[in-house]
């Protein structure tokens, strides 16, 4: 049977190419993958590449532009289009939003929509004040049903102490995990 995974892109620019490696991986091993972009990476070039770079690459990997409104997310959960939702990477902000249960990005309201069917949400974890500001929201996400860690590590810790990174490598097995109603172990390196 094949297995449904939403894979929302937030903003964290510097780990997008680590996470679309993997959204590409999920699609060759069989996952149809519904791909949901925030509206930072829809709309902001950087220096890690154009938005429509990025939106290009999402849209050959999984055959379908990405959704990135509110009015494109909200049916996720009414009409039970996903076993799962990543969300990788998983910003400081995406964090806050989730953990306060504020729901006005695409991002968001895709976890919003899809913890309205009781469905797992995978977070993959990318903030450089993960060990600071957005710990509190880590420790409460970390506390509540349906959300599910990506193992993470401390990114540069002699330059960067507070910084967290997901082993992005590590999201296809959080997932299956998390649709077996399980958090993958350790979840700090």
């Amino acid at each position: 049977m094949k297995r449904t995974a939403g894979f929302a892109v937030c903003g964290s620019f510097c780990t997008i190419d680590r996470a679309l490696t993997v959204m590409e991986r999920m699609t060759q091993e069989g996952w149809q993958v519904v791909p949901i972009v925030s509206q930072e990476v829809y709309t902001q070039d950087t220096r890690f590449g154009t938005a429509r770079d990025i939106v290009q690459r999402i849209t050959d990997l999984c055959g379908a532009p990405p959704l990135h409104t509110l009015q494109a997310v909200e049916p996720i959960g009414p009409k039970d289009m996903l076993d799962v939702l990543i969300i990788a990477p998983c910003t400081g902000s995406t964090l806050a939003r989730l953990a306060h249960g504020i729901s006005d990005t695409p991002v968001s309201l895709a976890a919003k929509s899809q913890l309205r069917v009781e469905k797992p949400v995978v977070l993959a974890v990318a903030s450089n004040d993960a060990l600071a500001g957005s710990a509190p929201n880590i420790a409460a996400l970390l506390n509540r049903k349906q959300y599910y860690f990506t193992p993470m590590r401390q990114d540069a810790p002699q330059t960067k102490p507070r910084s967290l990174v997901a082993d992005m490598n590590r999201i296809p097995e959080t997932a299956d995990l998390a649709l077996a109603g399980k958090q993958i172990q350790p979840i700090l390196y």
